[in-house]
């Protein structure tokens, strides 16, 4: 749209009205002019020519605002969203290079195994008391041992971190929840396996850790598993493993 000022459009409205009455009085028909205002809009609202046609926008998008900047989302090809990977970082705690930590939004808060926390040279001492309790999927409450904050670094970002102590195993040396991800200001996405944050003012992608899927136990199941919602199925049998 272009926008005029109120003089130029006082100017032009003058004109118009004195346009108007010299065709009045030529042809002796209704009043006709321009009009000096156009609209522009975006692509999509493109109607197509017909109920059959679609239009097709090249290279579809999903475009997120993280204000000052605008971070785009690629539609994946199919080869690169039917997974079912969870999505593992590898970087530093306290200077350490850790594997494995697994990024959940669906966890809330931060949660360290006992055995990674001794791996990490600290000791009973270190830890601070807390009344946190973790209840799993099956309903059973475990006591945390502690908390500890430690600096975390994800790319090129650190931030003290808060960390609750579980004398428990799991799939993951570090599991970043809720706390961390907000507090982080980052956005994860699984299906693209990759982690966007800020940097000060500026955006950075933190692809995710495949290594660990490669040499670990699980790999057949990561890489054979795919999608099983978007199609339908038999009710003979539900198959998962593509095998």
């Amino acid at each position: 749209m272009q926008w005029k000022c109120q003089e130029d459009l006082y100017r032009e409205e003058n004109s118009s009205k004195s346009e108007n009455r010299q065709q009045l009085d030529r042809k002796g028909k209704g009043p006709s002019t321009d009009v000096n205002m156009v609209f522009m809009l975006p692509m999509e609202f493109l109607a197509p020519s017909s109920d059959d046609e679609e239009i097709s926008l090249s290279g579809q998008i999903a475009q997120l605002p993280l204000d000052p900047m605008m971070t785009i989302f690629e539609e994946p090809y199919d080869d690169e969203r039917q997974h079912l990977k969870a999505l593992f970082v590898k970087d530093r705690v306290d200077g350490q290079l850790v594997s494995k930590i697994l990024i959940d939004g669906g966890a809330t808060i931060n949660i360290m195994p006992y055995v990674m926390y001794r791996k990490l040279g600290k000791g009973d001492e270190d830890l601070t008391k807390t009344d946190m309790m973790l209840k799993d999927f099956e309903g059973n409450v475990s006591p945390a041992k502690g908390a500890i904050c430690v600096e975390l670094t994800i790319g090129s970002k650190t931030l003290p971190t808060t960390f609750f102590v579980f004398n428990r195993k799991g799939a993951y040396n570090l599991l970043l929840g809720r706390d961390w991800i907000h507090a982080n200001c980052c956005v994860p996405s699984i299906m693209h396996q990759c982690l966007v944050q800020w940097v000060g003012d500026k955006i950075e992608v933190i692809h995710g850790d495949s290594s660990y899927i490669i040499a670990s136990e699980e790999s057949d199941t990561y890489e054979r598993t795919r999608c099983i919602s978007g199609e339908a199925w038999g009710k003979d049998f539900l198959k998962v493993a593509n095998y």
